[in-house]
């Protein structure tokens, strides 16, 4: 029996289930490996994750919180900074 159907496009693309988007753990942006097994088609989640996967991992019951360009800027400025002078007082 089938767990789900899928129906393709003229250009060749599917929509995946909920359901089978729920089983693999999968949402957009993910990876899908898609590999030929005693004659078979076996579609399984890559390994690659996505920085929303990673975060949903960690932090299963809250979203990631939007950031905007600016943000995400300033943010990797005082890493960077913070980093730097860890490694300059390091040296001394």
């Amino acid at each position: 029996m089938a767990l789900a159907h899928s129906k393709v496009t003229a250009q060749g693309q599917i929509s995946v289930p909920a359901d089978v988007r729920r089983k693999l753990g999968i949402g957009p942006g993910s990876i899908l490996d898609w590999e030929e097994q005693d004659g078979k088609i076996v579609v399984r989640r890559s390994a690659r994750f996505s920085s929303e996967d990673i975060h949903r991992a960690l932090f299963p019951k809250q979203a990631p919180a939007a950031r905007s360009l600016a943000e995400l800027k300033e943010g990797i400025r005082r890493r960077a900074r913070g980093r730097y002078a860890q490694e300059r007082y390091a040296r001394h």
